[in-house]
């Protein structure tokens, strides 16, 4: 066999063991702080919408992270990322699914008329 070969052979084979090895330290399961997932998300969108029926009028967005990071409910441990980068993605995502919402007084108005 020629050297090219061999080397082949020599890096498959250290690769193999490479994965091998670092297999067990990879994440592979949700972490207890994970604020990236679906279920936290949508923890995060039911805290919006109880602190914003708890208000006479929309805050605007600081006031809303303020408001939303001092609630009773507010899990400080899971949601210790969360700033108003956050919130504001938080926002454009909810807006993406709700196209007839474009804003945190749409939000609002609506909570209000399903409320009464």
């Amino acid at each position: 066999m020629s050297t090219s070969t061999w080397m082949m052979i020599a890096f498959v084979a250290g690769m193999v063991l490479s994965i091998w090895k670092m297999y067990p330290f990879l994440v592979n399961r949700t972490l207890e702080d994970d604020d990236t997932g679906e279920d936290a998300h949508n923890a995060l969108v039911e805290l919006m919408h109880k602190v914003l029926q708890e208000e006479e009028k929309a805050p605007d967005a600081k006031t809303l992270h303020e408001k939303m990071t001092s609630h009773a409910d507010f899990d400080k441990e899971k949601f210790w990322r969360f700033n108003l980068n956050k919130l504001n993605q938080l926002l454009y995502r909810h807006y993406a699914e709700h196209p007839h919402l474009s804003s945190i007084e749409d939000i609002h108005q609506e909570l209000k008329e399903k409320r009464n």
